[in-house]
């Protein structure tokens, strides 16, 4: 395939790409984004990359094709260990340290490898936590590892690897942990790849921080080597996603080329070891004094990380200045604009990402209702989204308190319900998970996120059929949406997406 495609072309295919998976192709790659559209063209048997441009843009994509797209335009480039100064700071001050701080009290660290790829950086995560923590198996311990194109999933989860994945890597890794099989190639150890759940996650469209995809209340995210190739807006947005996923206190990594003290505003920056960490501490654009690698092991001089311990509920907002004069003209107009409720004040704030300022409205609202209203249905949906926002910053306990009060304000609310077993399900309790999700279903039997949830939870108990039963019936109701219908209960994703992830995971149960 020669022929040129015009930059007209070229430009509308970058904009779908941008807005369909986030990633960015300037100009200056325009040659690079021609090659592979003709790999595109050619797989779909598209006579010209043109023709195929008019295709995609206009056309309602399959899962399949969704993915064929995504391998053509991703790079997986990776291998274990990589950018071992990361893994050094890391291993020498801020995994000690969280540790520590969580020792004989919630015993819990949860990591998401955002961009995993083919998975060598989860397993490296997991043999370091496997190597650091000796009774393992008494701390409640995730690591979700996500990615965009299907295909480099599925060879993660399969855990099988070549000698170039292991360049530079430590001589005791291929010993210590694979097994070497007939074809040559290197398995890692079954105990290794249990520690990991790998899951699709589209950066520039799904929604996080999220009970659905369980990207809440993280302590260390690494995201290396993604960000470089996405838009600026999408970029911002996937930072932004990233700090309230991540719990007070908790570490964003990213790879060295991708530092940006503009684009990580809200972060405090910590320098060592020539790598460069990004700690979530509350203070807008915060300096961290340099770390020290002198005289050995390094020390951070930080506070230690407090994120797990129980929250005392939102302090009351400052109250409110004297409005400035406005024209009589302009003060009768906003007089007969309608007023938002606080239940309603605290849902805007929310879909804008000001989950702070959410928890202040929700916290005032609860207490006046407290004094006489917590029997009315707004008291409840206004204690299910405070909920919400206190299990994406991992505070589980407290939210499960709400949820009893919501429960308790409106019997007949299934998102109280599902959200319920959300949290059930991230602190182990799966017996009681799969019963709160069955009570969503009594309550509402078309709520399409708990026959979703019934699923994941079927497959981790290895119940394939069981799994697909509960996948068919959450697909057969997504037919009663539209694809853009926001899902209740989803925290903002589309019946198409959801529609997507589940065929997905068909393909996972029935291999």
């Amino acid at each position: 395939m020669t022929d040129r495609i015009s930059d007209h072309m070229l430009d509308q295919f970058s904009a779908f790409i941008t807005a369909r998976f986030g990633l960015h192709y300037p100009r200056t790659r325009r040659r690079d984004l021609e090659r592979r559209i003709a790999a595109i063209a050619d797989h779909f048997g598209h006579a010209d990359g043109a023709s195929c441009i008019d295709w995609l843009t206009s056309a309602r994509l399959t899962r399949d094709q969704f993915d064929t797209i995504a391998r053509h335009l991703t790079i997986g480039e990776t291998y274990f260990f990589r950018e071992p100064q990361s893994f050094e700071l890391l291993a020498a001050d801020i995994l000690p340290t969280l540790i520590a701080s969580r020792r004989g009290r919630d015993q819990r660290l949860r990591i998401w490898s955002a961009g995993c790829s083919t998975g060598e950086e989860p397993y490296s995560l997991a043999i370091l936590l496997k190597r650091m923590l000796p009774d393992l198996p008494k701390w409640h311990v995730t690591i979700l590892a996500t990615d965009i194109n299907a295909d480099s999933l599925a060879r993660a989860a399969r855990g099988e690897y070549g000698d170039w994945s292991f360049r530079g890597a430590p001589p005791w890794l291929k010993s210590g942990y694979f097994t070497q099989n007939r074809q040559g190639r290197f398995e890692i150890a079954a105990a290794i790849r249990k520690m990991v759940t790998f899951a699709p996650l589209n950066l520039a469209q799904d929604p996080y921080p999220s009970l659905l995809n369980n990207t809440n209340a993280m302590d260390l995210i690494f995201c290396r080597n993604v960000l470089m190739y996405f838009a600026p807006h999408q970029a911002e947005q996937a930072v932004a996603g990233f700090h309230q996923s991540l719990v007070a206190g908790g570490w964003l990594v990213v790879s060295p080329c991708e530092t940006s003290s503009t684009l990580f505003g809200e972060f405090a920056a910590v320098h060592a070891r020539n790598a460069v960490f990004y700690r979530k501490d509350g203070q807008r654009g915060a300096a961290v004094a340099p770390v020290s690698a002198a005289a050995g092991a390094m020390a951070l001089l930080l506070p230690p990380v407090t994120a797990a311990q129980p929250q005392p509920d939102p302090p009351p907002m400052a109250p409110p200045q004297p409005p400035l004069p406005v024209p009589a003209a302009a003060a009768a107009l906003a007089q007969e604009e309608p007023r938002l409720s606080p239940y309603e004040e605290a849902q805007a704030l929310y879909r804008q990402g000001l989950f702070a300022d959410a928890a202040t409205r929700l916290a005032e609202f609860l207490a006046d209702g407290a004094k006489g209203h917590a029997s009315s249905p707004s008291f409840g949906k206004a204690a299910v989204l405070l909920a919400r926002l206190l299990a994406n910053q991992g505070n589980l306990a407290t939210a499960l308190d709400w949820l009893e009060k919501a429960i308790a304000a409106s019997k007949l609310d299934p998102e109280a319900r599902y959200l319920q077993a959300m949290i059930f399900q991230e602190q182990g309790a799966t017996d009681a998970a799969v019963a709160a999700l069955k009570r969503t279903l009594y309550l509402d039997q078309h709520f399409v996120l708990a026959h979703f949830a019934l699923a994941n939870l079927s497959l981790q108990r290895g119940r394939a059929k069981e799994a697909a039963r509960h996948l068919e019936n959450a697909a057969a109701l997504l037919a009663g949406y539209g694809p853009e219908d926001m899902l209740p209960g989803s925290d903002g994703m589309s019946a198409r997406r959801l529609g997507e992830i589940i065929a997905a995971t068909m393909v996972r149960a029935a291999g």
